[in-house]
């Protein structure tokens, strides 16, 4: 049998696919040898086509968009590189970046991680790198080679050395004393130099002037360009026509663009005509409850005023205390409360202007930490403790542990720390001090003695006693469509992080810094920032970096957080990111700090403490309590801001089916149960009720039905306030149901009424008065009060709690909280003989008082108390202070 091809090829143009035919048959032939004819004899058999198909490889990509080069500075943000490829026969693209040294798309390094369409090239080092992509087809379902690739061209990326942008120092300047009257023009023209001392050019260049006497000066500017090369410009600097005698500071900035600002201040005194000159060179140096104070002597002086306050704006003519030395001890203030202070000098023939103002914060070192405990480990110990509630006035840095045995001594920023190189077998007990820019505390309590040694099962966990791990933060869903509202308008500027924290979910909006400040720039200056969590979790947290709250603090931007139940809203200089910076340390960029604005859920402890605290102030929770935080965190430090210098709006929606008539006020509830009141009022937003809450502080907040009625009070003017402040935990009764309304107020009650008005947090500790004990139940609040600038002493040192108050003491604190509330920014420009022209008595009021009474006036919070008369040297009445303080909060918008 004999087989045969027939062989024809076919080419087929769909596809580009080739197919082969090959036909096959067989001859089969059969031999006999043993016929007499022919002896074989054959047959073919039908044909068999076989069919053989070319091989198909994957398509080679198409790059359709090559990667563009860049030059930048070191340091700068990194040049974008991307690729845009396309396949013809539906295969996956995959992309590969490299670097490079040399030109070439030959001998490159893959870089790790670099696998999309696009790569963000590091600015660092300097020089010049060389980057390509290689993009690969993947077609599993063709029948030849499954991949192909192509490779894009070069990009050569430059980075330069960056450049500098930096003048000289320049030193602060004082200008030549004047009398007050002093003819225009003669008061002296500074001339600043300006001398370029950075590597590159500086543009937008300008002064500015700030500073509580900014409106005093006038500057000229220099040139807007300064060339490199050590060119110099100038402007000049001077006092204003027409000051009156004092003292004039401002502080002067030098900015450019890229470039750090550069300040320096400049003083003109003005000396009062045929008087003392004004003392020079004040300077305030803090301490242990004390600050104290140096100035240069002034001749012919026989006395020193020495004026303080904890508010600069708030220096007053009262003198605290009269001195005959230049030189002072100030006593019996608050840790870490910042002082403001000015002198005058004085002889037979009156007084001087002002000096100069200082400022010192008093703080020691803090108490020493308390319950600390150890557990063993393998050569090793964990240390726990808790944090001294008294921090000596300066933020606690760190911890230092020390071990019995003196050798080893480590330091940690917060419980636990973790002490390492002990010997196995050995007995240790273990102290830990508490650590703060004055110093180290003593040591605390030795903790009980542990004995470290090597764990049967090898591992690192605590031997007999179990540790308690902490629960971890899990992530479970990001998504990167977070809408942020900028002045209203909606924008898709943040990534949504659904975590669990403790038990709790959590969803956290980050803010990405690009797209805010690319509104900031269109919107500009006194934008409102409302971060959205629209996610149902039991806390929401608004995230942005430290950099982004500076930009949002120079605009005087607003950041809200806004979640079902409630919106926090704070001014972005209220968060004070220099604050936290100088905590977290002054070498982090403030790119690198993370800050977090939360509203949350109290955990079930703190819920329990708010239950027992309702049970226990018979009043009635008619809200879930919720938390406000704010706080920024670098690494494992973590920095809290609780408390501010205005108040801040939190609104706290009312639940549906509750009667908004019935809730009479929100509160405070602190951790340890305590309760305060804070100023509230029911506000209606697109239909819905919200409580609208101001305080000073950061803590956990509630809604509360507090109704209160006195009964020897149902017939009485006052009727309507005592009812209102009485339900607001504002004023209290003295027993037996009444409140005794036309009885006179001490000193002591007045500062209690005052302090709970304002929703102030009490200040424990050591009393600033001789005759104020810390056992006093006033002792608190007197101390909060003084904290405040509220109040003041006598000069022997006393507060006289027991004292009563008139009226025009009354107004004179009055006047002070006016400031705190900020009424007094509203009131227009008037004289006190203009504002109390109208009563007849108005020669009767203390020279001291008279800009006080004053401000109560005109804010319309009090009025005569017969026809026309101020009447200052009565006592005021329990009823006057509840009308007074409800009015102050009513003008302030508070309530």
């Amino acid at each position: 049998m004999s087989f045969f091809k027939n062989e024809t090829q076919r080419f087929g143009s769909f596809f580009n696919r080739v197919k082969i035919w090959i036909a096959y048959y067989a001859v089969v032939t059969n031999t006999n040898s043993s016929v007499s004819g022919t002896k074989t004899a054959m047959a073919t058999s039908s044909i068999a086509a076989v069919t053989v198909n070319t091989l198909t490889n994957a398509a080679a990509p198409a790059i359709n968009m090559q990667p563009t080069g860049a030059t930048v500075n070191e340091g700068d943000s990194s040049p974008a590189l991307s690729v845009a490829a396309s396949v013809s026969d539906g295969g996956a693209l995959s992309y590969q970046w490299y670097s490079n040294a040399a030109n070439s798309t030959n001998g490159g390094t893959p870089i790790l991680g670099a696998t999309s369409a696009s790569y963000a090239a590091p600015t660092t080092p300097v020089g010049t790198t060389y980057y390509y992509a290689v993009v690969t087809n993947t077609n599993s379902s063709v029948s030849g080679t499954k991949t192909a690739m192509a490779t894009s061209s070069i990009a050569a990326v430059t980075v330069n050395i960056a450049p500098t942008y930096a003048i000289a120092p320049i030193a602060d300047q004082t200008l030549a004393a004047l009398t007050q009257g002093y003819a225009p023009g003669t008061q002296e023209t500074k001339t600043i130099d300006v001398t370029n001392t950075g590597t590159s050019d500086l543009s937008n260049l300008q002064a500015t002037v700030s500073g509580t006497h900014a409106s005093d000066f006038v500057i000229t500017q220099p040139s807007a360009t300064l060339m490199n090369g050590a060119t110099t410009s100038s402007f000049t600097v001077k006092a204003k026509d027409g000051l009156t005698a004092g003292t004039y500071t401002a502080t002067l900035t030098l900015s450019a663009t890229h470039m750090t600002d550069v300040t320096f201040t400049v003083t003109q005194t003005v000396n009062l005509p045929d008087a003392l000159p004004n003392p020079q060179n004040l300077v305030a140096t803090g301490g242990d409850r004390e600050v104290t104070l140096n100035w240069n002597t002034v001749t012919g002086a026989t006395y020193y005023n020495i004026y303080m306050a904890t508010d600069p704006s708030q220096l007053s003519n009262a003198s605290v205390v009269t001195v005959t030395s230049a030189t002072y001890h100030v006593q019996n203030l608050l840790n870490g409360t910042t002082y403001f202070f000015t002198v005058k000098a004085g002889n037979s023939g009156g007084l001087s202007g002002e000096s100069n103002q200082a400022e010192a914060a008093p703080a020691t070192v803090p108490a020493a930490p308390t319950n600390v405990s150890a557990v063993a480990g393998n050569g090793e110990a964990t240390v726990t403790f808790t944090a001294p509630t008294d921090n000596g006035g300066k933020p606690i840095t760190g911890y230092e542990v020390t071990a019995s045995s003196g050798k080893v001594v480590v330091t940690g920023v917060a419980s636990p720390i973790v002490i390492t190189g002990l010997t196995n077998g050995t007995s240790y007990t273990f102290t830990v001090k508490a650590i703060n820019g004055v110093g180290k505390s003593v040591p605390s309590a030795d903790s009980n003695a542990i004995i470290p040694q090597t764990s049967t099962s090898g591992s690192r966990d605590p031997i007999d006693t179990p540790s308690v791990p902490s629960t971890p933060t899990i992530p479970e869903k990001t998504n990167t469509d977070a809408d942020i509202l900028v002045n209203g308008k909606v924008e898709n500027a943040g990534t949504v992080t659904r975590t669990e924290r403790n038990g709790q979910t959590v969803t956290t909006v980050f803010v990405d810094q690009k797209k805010l400040e690319d509104k900031f720039a269109a919107e500009g200056q006194n934008a409102v920032v409302a971060i959205l969590v629209n996610n149902k979790s039991d806390v929401a947290v608004g995230s942005l970096n430290g950099q982004m709250v500076k930009n949002m603090e120079d605009k005087q931007a607003v950041l809200e957080i806004k979640t079902d139940r409630a919106t926090y809203t704070i001014p972005a200089q209220q968060i004070n990111i220099n604050a936290i910076s100088e905590q977290v340390g002054k070498s982090v960029a403030l790119q690198d700090i993370q800050v977090q604005i939360e509203i949350s859920e109290p955990a079930a402890d703190m819920v329990k403490v708010i239950e027992n605290a309702a049970a226990k102030g018979t009043f009635t929770l008619v809200a879930p309590p919720l938390n406000f935080t704010v706080k920024g965190t670098y690494g494992d430090k973590t920095i809290e801001v609780s408390k501010f210098n205005a108040y801040v709006k939190r609104t706290i929606a009312v639940p549906d089916g509750v009667d908004p008539g019935k809730i009479t006020t929100g509160i405070v509830v602190e951790t340890d149960g305590t309760v305060r009141h804070v100023p509230t009022k029911i506000v209606v937003i697109g239909g819905k009720y919200y409580a609208q809450i101001n305080s000073l502080t950061n803590s956990t907040y509630s809604l509360v039905w507090h109704p209160l009625e006195f009964g020897d009070v149902a017939n009485h003017w006052a009727k309507q306030a005592v009812g209102d402040m009485g339900s607001r935990m504002v004023i209290d009764g003295t027993g037996n149901g009444m409140f005794s309304p036309d009885r006179d107020i001490t000193r002591a009650e007045f500062a209690a009424i005052m302090v709970r008005g304002l929703g102030l947090k009490a200040e424990n500790g050591a009393t600033p008065f001789s005759d104020v004990k810390s056992t006093d139940w006033y002792s608190s609040v007197v101390n909060t009060a003084y904290a405040y600038q509220l109040i003041s002493g006598f000069e022997d040192g006393s507060f006289r709690p027991m004292d009563k108050i008139t009226r025009e003491q009354a107004m004179v604190v009055l006047s002070k909280a006016m400031a705190i509330t900020r009424l007094k920014d509203d009131l227009s420009v008037q004289s006190a003989d203009a504002i109390l022209r109208p009563y007849g008595d108005t020669a009767a009021v203390s020279a001291w008082a008279l800009g006080s009474v004053a401000d109560s006036v005109q804010a319309g919070i009090v009025s005569g108390r017969s026809g026309n008369e101020l009447a200052p040297k009565d006592y005021i009445t329990r009823a006057e202070i509840a009308t007074i303080i409800r009015g102050l909060l009513q003008k302030s918008g508070l309530i």
